[in-house]
C-alpha cells in the first residue's frame, strides 16, 4: 500500500485519453489483450470483490456486467455522436458476459467494441470533412442541440449525419463570426477533424484496457480507478509534487510536440534556451546518444524520452516558435534535475483592507493551496527538503506572524484533495492537539486521526475560502476548522467527497522488478468530521455564503448515480474554540452592503448568472444574425466594463481585455500568446478573495469592539490565546 489519497478523480471520455497527433509507429493497437492484461484483469477482480480491501465491494455478476457495459459505452461515446442504436443493440450480447470476461482475464469484448467504435469514428469524421467542400446557409431558424447526455442513441447513420452537419455548421459559424475567411475556415476545420481521427487511431492497447477496467471500477464507486503503469507514475508525481526531468510542460500542436510553459527553477527555464511555442523535433540521451526524430509522435511518448534520473543529460533538437517549420533545428543540451511542480504548490500574498466604519486599516495574509501534496518517498528517505503542503504553509504562517498580519485566509478553492496525512498535519497548524478526522473502514471499525503535536503555527483570526471544486482533503480541513469553531468558512458548499482511497500496487503480489500490471486507487474507508457528520454528498456548508457558481445538480458528489449516501457517527471529543452563530447575521449584513457597491463582485455575480443561463439552454442557434447580435451584445458589455474600469482606476492587463470567441481550440492558438494570457489572468484582481478578507476583517472588528459578543462567540479562544486582536 502507498500513501492514502483523498484526491478528486473525474472521468474523461476515451477519446481524451489520446494526445492529438500520430504515435511513433511502434505502439499500434494490438488485435487482442496481452497476457499481462489478462493477469491484471484477474488481479483487479480479486481486489474489488474482496471486503478486506474494498469499502463497498460488489459481486461481479450479470447485473454488474450490464452496468459495466453501459459505463464502457458512456466512456467510448459520451455524446452519442458515433454509435447508432443498432450498434449498441449489437453489443447487448456482451451484457451478461463481461463479468466472466473480467474474472477469466479474457477481456476480448472490450477490443471488439472498440474496433467498431473506431470504425464509426472514421465514418463520421470522413462525412464531416466532406461537408467542408461546400458552404452553409445561416439564415434559417435551426438550433444545434449539443447536450446529448440524456437523449437516446441515434436510430441510424443518417440521423448521425444530420447531427454532424449541425456540429460542423456551428464550428464554421464560430470561425466566421471571429472574422475568418471561407478558405481559412476549411483549412482549420479539416485539420481539426483529421487530428481528432488520429487521436482515436493512435490509442494504445493499455489505454483501451484502462478505460474498460475503469468502467468496472466506476461501477463499484465513483472514486475507484485502475491505472496503467504510466498513468500511475503520472498520478504519483502529482501527489508528490515533484518529478525528475527538464521542467517543461509539453503539448501537441498539429504534428509537433510544443513547449507550452516551463516550471520555475527547472533546467529548461534556467537554460534560457527554450520558450513557449518552441517545437521539439528530436530527442537524444546523454551527450552522444542517438537522436530520435519525434515528429508525429504522441506527447506522452516524447515525454518518456525527455524524463529521466536527475543529473543525467538529454539533448533536444528545437525549432524556434518564430522560425519556419523547415528551419534547421538548434540542439540544446540539458541536465535533468528533480523539479517541484510550482503551480501546484502553496503561494502566499497579502490583502490590505482600508480603514472604514471607524475601524483601522488591516492586513490579511492569504495562502492559496491548490492541493495537499507530499513526496512520500523523499519523506521515507528522511530527506529534509521533501515536498509537503504543511511545511510550505507553516513557513508562510511564520512569515505572516513576523509581518504582524491581522488575519489569515486559507484559499482552498478548486483544491480537489491529496494526501490524508497532509490534511491532518495542516489542520494541526491551527488547532492545539485533538481529532481532525474520523475514519470508518469497511468492517465498521472507526479510528480517530489526531493532530498530536502541541502548539499552533497561527492562533490569530482565520477564514477558509471554499467553492464547489473544494473536495475531499479540503473538506476535511474546512470541516474540522468549522467543528472546532476555529475559523470562518466562506464561499460555496463544497463537492461532497467523503471517502478515502489508497493506491494498491498490483505488482506487489508477483513482486515484479519492473511495473507490469499498474495500480488501483481503491476506496477503503469513509471519513467523518470531528463532530460526527460526514461530508459525503452534502459537503461543507459555509458560514458566509457566496452565490453558487456551479449548479449542484451538474457538479459534485451528489451527481454520481452510485455515490455513498450521507450519514453520521458519534462525535469525537474536541475543544470548541468558538461558535460563530451569533456573529453571522452581522457579517451577512455587512457583506451584502459591501458587495452591493463592489462593481467587480457584481460583475462576477452577473457572469455566473449568465453562464448558468447558457448552460440551461443545452442548444445554440445556427442563425448568423442571431449569433452576431449575441456577440455584439457581449462585446458591448465588455467595452462598457473596460470603460468603467478606467473610471474606477482598476488596471487590467490588455491581454485579458479581448475575450471574444475566436472559434479556435487550445491546440490551434498561438502558444506564446495563450500562455501570456493565462499568466495575466493569474495576476488579475479576485473580488471573491478580496471579499473573504473583508469578511474576516469585519469579524475581527466586531469581536474586538464588543466584549460581550466576543465572550459569546469565542469563549474558549480568549483563554487559549486564539483570535487575539
Amino acid at each position: 500500500m502507498l500513501a492514502l489519497s483523498l484526491g478528486l478523480a473525474l472521468a474523461a471520455p476515451l477519446a481524451l485519453l489520446a494526445r492529438a497527433g500520430a504515435g511513433n509507429g511502434s505502439d499500434a493497437l494490438p488485435s487482442a489483450p496481452t497476457s499481462d492484461q489478462a493477469t491484471t484483469s484477474r488481479l483487479v477482480y480479486g481486489l474489488l470483490s474482496d471486503s478486506r480491501y474494498a469499502y463497498r465491494p460488489r459481486a461481479l455478476d450479470d447485473a454488474l456486467s450490464q452496468d459495466i457495459l453501459k459505463r464502457y459505452l458512456d466512456t467510448l461515446d459520451p455524446g452519442k455522436v458515433f454509435l447508432t442504436a443498432q450498434d449498441v443493440a449489437g453489443f447487448s450480447k456482451y451484457a451478461t458476459r463481461l463479468d466472466d470476461a473480467i474474472k477469466s482475464g479474457q477481456v476480448d469484448p472490450a477490443w471488439a467494441m472498440f474496433a467498431l467504435y473506431r470504425q464509426r469514428v472514421g465514418e463520421r469524421i470522413g462525412y464531416a470533412r466532406g461537408l467542408l467542400k461546400g458552404g452553409f446557409d445561416f439564415s434559417g431558424n435551426e438550433r444545434y442541440e449539443y447536450d446529448r447526455k440524456d437523449v437516446p442513441w441515434a436510430a441510424n447513420g443518417a440521423a448521425l449525419d444530420a447531427l454532424w452537419k449541425q456540429s460542423v455548421k456551428n464550428d464554421w459559424l464560430r470561425l466566421k463570426l471571429a472574422g475568418k475567411k471561407p478558405d481559412e475556415i476549411r483549412k482549420t476545420l479539416d485539420k481539426r477533424y483529421a487530428n481528432m481521427l488520429d487521436s482515436i487511431n493512435e490509442l494504445k492497447g493499455d489505454e483501451v484496457f484502462q478505460s474498460f477496467l475503469n468502467a468496472y471500477a466506476a461501477a463499484i464507486d465513483p472514486h475507484t480507478d485502475y491505472m496503467t503503469p504510466r498513468s500511475a507514475t503520472n498520478f504519483n508525481m502529482t501527489i508528490s509534487n515533484s518529478l525528475e526531468g527538464i521542467g517543461a510542460v509539453l503539448f501537441k500542436q498539429d504534428d509537433m510536440v510544443v513547449v507550452r510553459e516551463m516550471v520555475p527553477g527547472g533546467p529548461a527555464l534556467r537554460s534560457g534556451k527554450l520558450k513557449p511555442g518552441d517545437r521539439i523535433v528530436g530527442v537524444g540521451q546523454g551527450a552522444s546518444g542517438e537522436m530520435k526524430d519525434v515528429i508525429g509522435w504522441r506527447t506522452d511518448d516524447v515525454v518518456d524520452l525527455i524524463r529521466g534520473a536527475a543529473n543525467t543529460q538529454v539533448r533536444l533538437d528545437v525549432v524556434a516558435a518564430e522560425a519556419p517549420l523547415d528551419s534547421k533545428p538548434v540542439r540544446v543540451l540539458l541536465t535533468r534535475a528533480k523539479v517541484r511542480l510550482e503551480d501546484a504548490r502553496a503561494k502566499a500574498e497579502s490583502i490590505s483592507l482600508p480603514a472604514a466604519n471607524g475601524e483601522p486599516a488591516r492586513r490579511i495574509g492569504v495562502i492559496k493551496l491548490p492541493g495537499f501534496y507530499q513526496d512520500v518517498e523523499a519523506r521515507r528517505r528522511r530527506d529534509d527538503d521533501y515536498a509537503s503542503a504543511t511545511k510550505d504553509v507553516a513557513r508562510m504562517l511564520a512569515q505572516f506572524r513576523a509581518q504582524k498580519m491581522d488575519g489569515v485566509v486559507l484559499d482552498l478553492r478548486g483544491n480537489g484533495g491529496g494526501s490524508l496525512s497532509e490534511a491532518i498535519e495542516l489542520t494541526g497548524l491551527f488547532i492545539d492537539k485533538g481529532p481532525v478526522v474520523q475514519v470508518r473502514e469497511s468492517g465498521g471499525r472507526v479510528s480517530v486521526e489526531d493532530d498530536d503535536k502541541p502548539g499552533v503555527a497561527w492562533d490569530g483570526p482565520l477564514a477558509v475560502l471554499v467553492n464547489r471544486g473544494s473536495a475531499s482533503a479540503s473538506e476535511i480541513v474546512a470541516g474540522a476548522i468549522q467543528d472546532y469553531g476555529r475559523g470562518l468558512v466562506i464561499g460555496e458548499t463544497t463537492f461532497g467527497k467523503g471517502t478515502v482511497q489508497n493506491m494498491v500496487d498490483l505488482d506487489r503480489w508477483p513482486a515484479n522488478e519492473e511495473p507490469r500490471f499498474g495500480q488501483v486507487k481503491l476506496t477503503i474507508a469513509q471519513f467523518f468530521r470531528p463532530g460526527g457528520s460526514s461530508t459525503q454528498n452534502k459537503g461543507v456548508v459555509p458560514d458566509v455564503a457566496f452565490p453558487a457558481s456551479v449548479d449542484a445538480s451538474e457538479y459534485g458528489e451528489s451527481t454520481y448515480d452510485n455515490a455513498l449516501p450521507w450519514t453520521r457517527i458519534a462525535a469525537a471529543p474536541h475543544v470548541q474554540y468558538g461558535n460563530f452563530a451569533g456573529l453571522l447575521g452581522k457579517l451577512d449584513a455587512r457583506h451584502d452592503a459591501r458587495i452591493a457597491k463592489d462593481v467587480e463582485f457584481q460583475w462576477w455575480v452577473e457572469d455566473v448568472a449568465k453562464f448558468r443561463e447558457e448552460q440551461a439552454k443545452k442548444s445554440v442557434s445556427l442563425n448568423e444574425a442571431e449569433r452576431r447580435a449575441e456577440r455584439d451584445k457581449f462585446d458591448a458589455q465588455r467595452k462598457q466594463r473596460a470603460e468603467q474600469r478606467k473610471q474606477l482606476g482598476i488596471a487590467l492587463d490588455p491581454l485579458l481585455d479581448d475575450a471574444s470567441d475566436d472559434g479556435l481550440q487550445a491546440s490551434e492558438r498561438n502558444v506564446a500568446k495563450d500562455v501570456a494570457r493565462e499568466e495575466a489572468a493569474k495576476k488579475s484582481r479576485d473580488p471573491l478573495l478580496r471579499e473573504s478578507a473583508a469578511i474576516l476583517g469585519d469579524a475581527i472588528g466586531l469581536l474586538g469592539a464588543d466584549a460581550k459578543l466576543s465572550a459569546q462567540v469565542l469563549p474558549q479562544a480568549r483563554s487559549a490565546g486564539h483570535w487575539t486582536d
